[in-house]
C-alpha cells in the first residue's frame, strides 16, 4: 500500500529531501490515515509475539516524519513487556509545494500526446502516466487552463482539415468519402483524447454546466469549422440526396457511406436544419411526378404493388440510415402523393376488375393501402357498394324478359353473395362497416325488381326440397337453406314469397314429393324465427292437416275393415291454410263415387257441420295392369286424371281424343297433358296415332298390349305444365288482395290510436308500419275506400285532415 511505502521510506531516512519531493509531486495533499497506522501496529504486535527481539525502537523516529510515539521501557532490560500504550498519527505540519515549472512540463507532455493522436503517430508516454498528469493538474486547480489549452489545440487541428474539402476537382462521391473519412478520424481522435483527459471531464466539466464535455466540444468544433461551412454543407447534403436518388432509381450504392454521414449530421444536431427539409422536398417532387405518370400507365394491380414496394423501401431506408424523426413526414409524403391524391381514380379504374376476377391478394393489398390514408377506407367502402349494386342489378333485372335467365337468378345471387362474403372475410378483415355496406347494397338492388325475386327464391327452395334432389347431403342442404335465408332477408315482398312457397309446399306434401320432412320443418323453423309466428301459421297448419289426415285415414280403414275392404286414403285440407284450387268436374267411375260417399258419411258422422269438397286434380291411384304376356303383371302409379283415361281401355282397345274427353269430362288442355304423359313419355302404356310429341284433337289412342318394363311398380309422372302468366298473375293478385287488407287494418289501427291525423302524417305512419313495398297512390285509394265504408271521415274545413269514426 502507498502509505506503508511512505512509512518505510521515513524509517529508512526520515529527512530525505528527494523522497519528500517525490511524494509531493506524486501525491499532493496526501495524508496518512489512522487506519494505515492501526494496520501497521497490528503487524508489529504480531511480530512481537513471534520474536520479541525484533521489535523496533520507536524512540529513534524523527518527529519531522509526522509520527509521534510513546513507549514505556521496562526496568529490567532482559525482560520485555509486550504491550504498547499509545500510537498517535498526525498530518504534515507543512503542505507540500508544487514545483515551479510543473504546469509547463506537464502540458508539454500532454500536448505532445494530443498532437501524436491528431497525426496518428505513436505516443511516447504511457496512458497511465498521461492520465496521472491530468489528475495532478486538476488537483492543483489548473483545470481551467488545461481545458482551454486542449480546446485550442483541437480547434487548430480541426481548422487545418477544412482546406481539403474546398477543392472543386472532387466529384460528389469522392467528396462524401473524404468527409466521412475525416469524420471517422475525428471521432476516433476525440475518443482517445477523452480517455486521457477523462479525469478533467469527470471533475471540472461536470462541476461547470456552462462548458461542454470533451466529446461535445469535439463535435462543436467539427460543426463550427467544417460542416457549417456553406460549401461543405451544401456539397454534403446534395451528395447525400444524389445517393438516395440513385438508390430509389434501382442502382446499388454505398449504403454504409450514406448511413455514416446521416449519423454524422444527426450527431452534430444539424440533421433537421441542413438535410431533412431538402430531403422531404426532393421526395415530394419525385413521388408527385411518379404517381401522376404511373397511375395512368400501369394496371391497378401493378400500381398497387409498386406503391407497396416503395413504402417497403422507404421503411428500410428509415430503419438503416435515416433518423427516426423523419419517419412520419416521409411515410406521409409517400402515401399522399402515391395513394391519397389518386385513390378515387385507382378505385374507379380497377376495383371492379379485381372483384370480378376475385383477386384476393391484390384486394387485400388495396385494403391495407387504403387504411393508410385519410378517408381511404371510406372511399373503398363506397366504391365497393357501387360495385355490388351494379353487379347485382345485372343479375336481378332481366332486361330481356327471358324466363330461362330468371331460372338462374337465385343461384347467381347465392354465388355472388358467397364471393362478396369471402372478399370481406379474407381481404377486408371482416370489417363491420363493409358488412353493413354489403347488406344495404343487396337490399337496394334486389328490390329494384318488385315481387319477382321473392317468387324465384320460393321456387328455388322448392327445387331443393323436392324429392329426387340428390345434389346435396342433409348437412349441405341445411347450409344451403341458411344461405337462402340470408338472401330472403333482403327482399321487401316477403308476402309474395309466402304465397309461392305455400303453393309449392302444398304440391310437395300432397303428391309426396318432399325430399325430407326434417328439412321441411327446419326451413319452416327458420322462417318462423326470421318473420314471426304469424308468417308461418298457415304453413304450420298444412303440416298439421297432413298429420290429422293420416289418423283419419287409419280410423276410416279400421271402421270399415269388417264390412268391406276399401284401399283408400283421403287428405282433409283446411281451406284457409292451403292454396285456392279451382273446382274441376270430371266423370268418376261408379266405384270411386261409392268410395267417396262412404268416406263422406264416415267423416261427417264424426264432424258435424263441415263441408267436403273433392279435388280430383290432386288425387293419385295405383292401378294393376295385365298385358298380352299374362305373367307381365304390373302396378302403375298414376294421377287421378291418368287413371280415368287408362280405365277406359278396359272396355275398348282404341279410342279417339274426342271419345276420351267425352267419357272423362277432363278439360281439353289438362287432357292433352295427361295423354301426352301416357303415350309420349318413357313408359308408354298407350300408343298414339299418328306418332309425335304433341297431342292433337284428331289423334287416336290404343292400349299397349306388348308393354314391357323391368320394374314391377312403375310411376308415370304427370307432365308438369309450365306456370302460365295467368296462374302467376293469379298468385300475385291474391298477394295484392292480402296487402289491401293489411293496409286497411293498419289505417284503422293508426286512426283508432290518434283519432285525428293529417294526410301526410298518416301516409308517413303507414310507410313505417307496413313491411312490404307500397306506393302512395295505392295508400290513397285504400284511405278513400275506408272513408266510403265510414271507418273514417274528412274534416269539414280541412280536406287533408282525417277523423276516426268510432
Amino acid at each position: 500500500m502507498p502509505h506503508q511505502n511512505h512509512m518505510k521510506r521515513s524509517m529508512a531516512d526520515g529527512t530525505n529531501p528527494e523522497a519528500k519531493r517525490s511524494r509531493c509531486h506524486e501525491e499532493p495533499n496526501r495524508k496518512i490515515y489512522s487506519s494505515d497506522a492501526e494496520e501497521a501496529a497490528k503487524n508489529l504486535l504480531k511480530l512481537s509475539k513471534s520474536d520479541p527481539q525484533r521489535i523496533p525502537n520507536f524512540s529513534s523516529f524523527n518527529s519531522s516524519n509526522g509520527i509521534m510515539s510513546k513507549h514505556t521501557q521496562p526496568a529490567n532490560a532482559g525482560s520485555i513487556q509486550n504491550t504498547a500504550k499509545k500510537l498517535v498519527i498526525k498530518n504534515f505540519k507543512e503542505k507540500p509545494s508544487m514545483p515551479a515549472n510543473f504546469q509547463e512540463v506537464t502540458w508539454e507532455k500532454l500536448e505532445a500526446a494530443v498532437d501524436a493522436i491528431h497525426s496518428s503517430c505513436a505516443i511516447r508516454y504511457s496512458l497511465e502516466e498521461l492520465y496521472k498528469a491530468v489528475e495532478n493538474m486538476c488537483s492543483y486547480k489548473l483545470a481551467t487552463g488545461l481545458y482551454s489549452q486542449l480546446m485550442s489545440r483541437c480547434q487548430k487541428h480541426v481548422r487545418a482539415n477544412l482546406g481539403q474539402f474546398l477543392a472543386e476537382t472532387l466529384d460528389y462521391e469522392q467528396f462524401l468519402k473524404l468527409i466521412d473519412n475525416c469524420w471517422q478520424n475525428h471521432c476516433r481522435q476525440m475518443i482517445m483524447i477523452r480517455s486521457i483527459f477523462l479525469f478533467l471531464d469527470r471533475t471540472y466539466v461536470l462541476q461547470n454546466s456552462s462548458i461542454l464535455s470533451i466529446w461535445d466540444m469535439g463535435l462543436d468544433l467539427f460543426r463550427q469549422h467544417i460542416i457549417s461551412d456553406k460549401v461543405v454543407e451544401t456539397r454534403t447534403v446534395d451528395g447525400l440526396l444524389r445517393l438516395i436518388e440513385r438508390e430509389r432509381n434501382g442502382e446499388a450504392i454505398n449504403r454504409q457511406l450514406l448511413k455514416s454521414l446521416l449519423r454524422m449530421l444527426s450527431d452534430l444536431n444539424i440533421y433537421q436544419s441542413a438535410f431533412e427539409k431538402k430531403f422531404l422536398d426532393a421526395t415530394e417532387m419525385l413521388y408527385t411526378a411518379e404517381g401522376k405518370r404511373l397511375v395512368q400507365e400501369r394496371e391497378v394491380s401493378e400500381y398497387l404493388l409498386h406503391v407497396d414496394k416503395r413504402l417497403a423501401e422507404e421503411n428500410e431506408r428509415l430503419l438503416l440510415c435515416l433518423d427516426q424523426s423523419t419517419r412520419k413526414p416521409l411515410i406521409t409524403c409517400v402515401e399522399k402523393h402515391l395513394l391519397e391524391n389518386h385513390m378515387k381514380f385507382i378505385l374507379q379504374k380497377g376495383l371492379d376488375q379485381l372483384l370480378d376476377e376475385n383477386r384476393i391478394s391484390e384486394l387485400t393489398l388495396l385494403h391495407n393501402l387504403c387504411s393508410r390514408v385519410k378517408d381511404g377506407l371510406k372511399l373503398l367502402r363506397m366504391e365497393f357498394a357501387v360495385y355490388i349494386k351494379k353487379t347485382g342489378r345485372v343479375i336481378v333485372v332481366n332486361t330481356s324478359n327471358d324466363p330461362e335467365k330468371d331460372k338462374d337468378m337465385v343461384q347467381q345471387l347465392l354465388d355472388f353473395k358467397d364471393r362478396i362474403d369471402f372478399v370481406i372475410a379474407k381481404c377486408f378483415g371482416k370489417n363491420e362497416k363493409f358488412i353493413n355496406a354489403m347488406k344495404e347494397s343487396f337490399e337496394s338492388f334486389i328490390n329494384q325488381r318488385q315481387n319477382k325475386p321473392a317468387e324465384l327464391i320460393a321456387k328455388y327452395v322448392d327445387s331443393k326440397l323436392r324429392a329426387g334432389n340428390k345434389e346435396a347431403t342433409e348437412e349441405e342442404l341445411e347450409k344451403l337453406l341458411d344461405k337462402i335465408l340470408v338472401i330472403f332477408r333482403f327482399i321487401h315482398g316477403k308476402d309474395v314469397f309466402e304465397a309461392f312457397y305455400k303453393k309449392d309446399l302444398a304440391k310437395r306434401l300432397l303428391v309426396g314429393k318432399s325430399a325430407s320432412v326434417d328439412a321441411e320443418k327446419s326451413m319452416l323453423s327458420k322462417l318462423k324465427q326470421e318473420c314471426g309466428a304469424a308468417f308461418t301459421s298457415k304453413l304450420e297448419g298444412m303440416f298439421k292437416d297432413m298429420e290429422l289426415s293420416k289418423d283419419t285415414s287409419l280410423s276410416f280403414r279400421q271402421a270399415l275393415q269388417q264390412s268391406e275392404s276399401i284401399d283408400m286414403s283421403v287428405n282433409i285440407l283446411t281451406q284457409g291454410f292451403w292454396p285456392a284450387y279451382p273446382v274441376v268436374e270430371v266423370h268418376l267411375p261408379s266405384e270411386m263415387l261409392r268410395f267417396q260417399e262412404v268416406f263422406k258419411k264416415f267423416y261427417l258422422g264424426k264432424h258435424h257441420g263441415r263441408k267436403l269438397q273433392w279435388q280430383p286434380t290432386l288425387g293419385h291411384c295405383v292401378l294393376k295392369a295385365e298385358f298380352n304376356d299374362y305373367t307381365a303383371r304390373k302396378e302403375i302409379q298414376v294421377s287421378l286424371m291418368q287413371t280415368l283415361c287408362l280405365l277406359l281401355f278396359n272396355d275398348a282397345d282404341e279410342l279417339s281424343f274426342i271419345d276420351i274427353q267425352a267419357a272423362t269430362g277432363i278439360e281439353e288442355v289438362e287432357l292433352k297433358r295427361t295423354l301426352q304423359s301416357l303415350a309420349c313419355g318413357k313408359a308408354r302404356v298407350i300408343y298414339k296415332s299418328p306418332k309425335g310429341k304433341d297431342v292433337e284433337d284428331t289423334d287416336s289412342f290404343k292400349f299397349a298390349d306388348d308393354f314391357k318394363h323391368k320394374l314391377y311398380r312403375i310411376k308415370i309422372n304427370q307432365i308438369q305444365m309450365k306456370e302460365t302468366k295467368e296462374e302467376n298473375a293469379s298468385t300475385t293478385e291474391r298477394v295484392f288482395q292480402d296487402r289491401q287488407y293489411q293496409v286497411d287494418a293498419a289505417v284503422v289501427r293508426i286512426m283508432k290510436t290518434r283519432k285525428t291525423l293529417s294526410h301526410v302524417l298518416l301516409i308517413s305512419e303507414l310507410f313505417n308500419q307496413l313491411k312490404f313495398p307500397v306506393k302512395s297512390p295505392d295508400l290513397k285509394k285504400r284511405i278513400e275506400s275506408l272513408i266510403e265504408r265510414e271507418y273514417m271521415e274528412r274534416d269539414k274545413d280541412n280536406p287533408n285532415l282525417y277523423h276516426y269514426v268510432a
